[in-house]
């Protein structure tokens, strides 16, 4: 009997450390239900209740099943992204000003060479 006692002592611990680690390293805009620094001090003032409630409800969900993307930026909600390069006027005219911009200095480049 005294084995399971502390073989539960030992997966609380580890379950503790684990919960503290994460509430640390998780962003403060992440956290759900409760601030930072709040779910902080219950899980180390609660080390199994505070850890279990943190797991269940203040651990930021995955929103994403797919393999994490290079450029985080791109995958904000509400950006605005072209799907069809036609649709996106501002780009097309940005690429033909620099067309434009472009054959003006051909001429200059060819003098200078």
């Amino acid at each position: 009997m005294l084995y399971l006692s502390e073989g539960l002592g030992l997966i609380t611990l580890v379950l503790w450390l684990y919960a503290l680690f994460d509430v640390i390293t998780t962003p403060e805009e992440a956290c759900r239900n409760l601030p930072k620094i709040l779910w902080l001090f219950v899980v180390l003032l609660f080390p199994l209740v505070g850890s279990l409630v943190w797991l269940a409800a203040g651990r930021p969900q995955a929103v994403r099943s797919g393999p994490p993307s290079r450029y985080p930026e791109y995958d904000r909600p509400g950006r605005f992204a072209a799907n069809n390069p036609d649709d996106d006027e501002e780009f097309l005219r940005r690429c033909r000003e620099r067309a434009e911009e472009q054959r003006r200095n051909a001429p200059k480049r060819a003098d200078e060479a």
